[in-house]
């Protein structure tokens, strides 16, 4: 059961050293360790020292959050792990994913989000009306709990990014919606659910994320900066709206009676 893990770099060219140490020590290593670099408009961000260590795809542009999972397809493994770049996995993290597909089989990650019933109506945040399961100390799970999406970290077979790409989304939302966008799609063309492992609260060995909430709210997070796209719109509005498309298109939601 080979595995490749597909890093992403950004601005935070330092906690990819971590993210390294972090898979090179755990229970289960990655086969190969791949690096998608989208430019970060500053050179004295890019952690050239990893990229001596890694096969690395360094792009002189930022093709946002789509990018790496085209970039996935280079990968030589039955499964694939993607990593958002504050993601640091624990020890056990790979280990959790690969026995989870035993007796769970789907995509998986770190964060999960389960829409509550009854669903958001057509103007309301996507950011409301659900559970969060996953590594948040507010969010933990004992078992697998089958979700609407996953983030931060995403576990799969391979030959499942051909289902990903059966629909190409809007380039207006190059910095947002994969998320959204892989959970429909394996939904709608192979019927391919969406779990998140076990996170139990007294042992972050298993958590996909043992430093999301330090990591991911600093001045380089999309959400807390609220960063707008090539056109000018905010990012949580580009989260709404990418949301209600899905919706409309046929993203059936687990609640959804």
């Amino acid at each position: 059961m080979s595995i490749t893990v597909i890093l992403n770099g950004y601005k935070r060219g330092n906690q990819l050293t971590e993210q390294l140490n972090a898979l090179n020590n755990g229970t289960v290593k990655p086969d190969e360790i791949l690096l998608w670099y989208n430019n970060p408009g500053d050179d004295s961000l890019i952690n050239y020292d990893i990229m001596s260590e890694i096969p690395t795809a360094l792009c002189n542009y930022n093709f946002g959050v789509w990018a790496r999972f085209a970039f996935a397809f280079n990968a030589r493994s039955e499964y694939v792990c993607i990593f958002d770049d504050d993601t640091i996995p624990g020890s056990r993290w790979l280990e959790n994913c690969l026995e989870t597909m035993k007796t769970n089989e789907g995509l998986l990650g770190s964060v999960g989000l389960l829409y509550l019933n009854p669903l958001p109506p057509a103007q309301s945040s996507y950011y409301e009306h659900y559970l969060r399961f996953g590594w948040p100390e507010n969010g933990n799970n004992d078992i697998p709990i089958k979700v609407d999406l996953v983030g931060h970290s995403w576990f799969f077979k391979k030959e499942w990014l051909s289902h990903m790409w059966r629909e190409i989304p809007d380039s207006k939302y190059n910095t947002c919606g994969e998320d959204m966008h892989f959970s429909y799609m394996l939904q709608k063309y192979a019927n391919i659910p969406t779990y998140v492992p076990p996170h139990p609260r007294n042992n972050k060995e298993l958590w996909g994320s043992t430093k999301g909430a330090e990591y991911g709210g600093d001045q380089n997070s999309l959400w807390e900066t609220n960063q707008k796209s090539i056109d000018g719109t905010p990012f949580k509005q580009l989260m709404n709206e990418y949301f209600h498309i899905q919706r409309n298109k046929g993203w059936r939601l687990v609640n959804e009676k």
